[in-house]
């Protein structure tokens, strides 16, 4: 119990000292996660409604791809990334290992299934006959799959709120293809790795924590994202004729 509390503790000092090297980590663990949510979002949310709207070959293998891509283990995405951009490997000339660079790249191979299976699963739960109704008043497919699309929004944040939540948390792929390099790839989660291995565990465990507060912060925040778009969609479930109409 005393651990726990110089952990806090050290955690407030963390914060308020306004250590460079501490904040530096958070500045880059912060940069890192959103872009790579961001692009994850901009990827994957295309791809889970084009798999949820459309009917194409090889869309199951495909699917079941996305399915079994959501549980791959971080280090297993890391090791194919060295495999793939080492020096002996076929984009090997473009030197970005152990860069800011291979960090956002291999958090994106980790968030891009995460979010296009969330968002697949929101827009398979979507009443089906909506669609049908924006067909029959005189909508293309396209239009249609966006109404569609827009009756799931709040899925769509929850599908983004678990791309962020892989990747916040991810240790061993950034590991891998970042190095924990000091200044320049050193994120909060290998920080703690790092802090555990030489016997801080009151400062790693502080780090923890400055780790969950942000998480939290940024989860209140989609969630009440979520929330709003899930009021927006109960308050205009005439959306469909009038968007097709405008």
């Amino acid at each position: 119990m005393e651990s726990i509390l110089n952990a806090f503790k050290e955690a407030f000092w963390l914060i308020v000292r306004f250590d460079p090297d501490f904040y530096r980590i958070i500045l880059l663990t912060l940069m890192v996660n959103g872009i790579a949510t961001l692009i994850g979002a901009v990827l994957g949310i295309p791809a889970g409604v084009a798999l949820a709207e459309y009917r194409f070959p090889g869309r199951k293998p495909l699917l079941v791809f996305t399915h079994a891509m959501m549980g791959l283990p971080p280090v297993v995405a890391g090791v194919f990334f060295v495999l793939i951009f080492g020096r002996s490997g076929p984009l090997g000339f473009m030197n970005i290992l152990y860069s800011v660079t291979a960090l956002i790249l291999v958090q994106v191979v980790l968030a891009v299934p995460i979010i296009a299976g969330f968002t697949n699963a929101s827009l398979e739960d979507v009443d089906p006959r909506i669609g049908l109704q924006a067909r029959s008043l005189g909508a293309s497919r396209l239009q249609s799959t966006v109404v569609k699309t827009r009756e799931a929004r709040a899925g769509l944040v929850a599908a983004v709120i678990a791309g962020f939540g892989g990747v916040v948390s991810e240790v061993g792929a950034i590991m891998i293809v970042g190095g924990n390099i000091k200044g320049q790839t050193r994120m909060l989660t290998t920080d703690i790795v790092l802090n555990m291995r030489v016997g801080k565990s009151e400062i790693a465990l502080a780090e923890g924590l400055v780790l969950i507060f942000i998480a939290i912060i940024i989860n209140i925040f989609l969630t009440r994202l979520q929330a709003e778009k899930g009021r927006d969609v109960a308050e205009t479930k005439g959306i469909t004729g009038a968007y097709i109409n405008g």
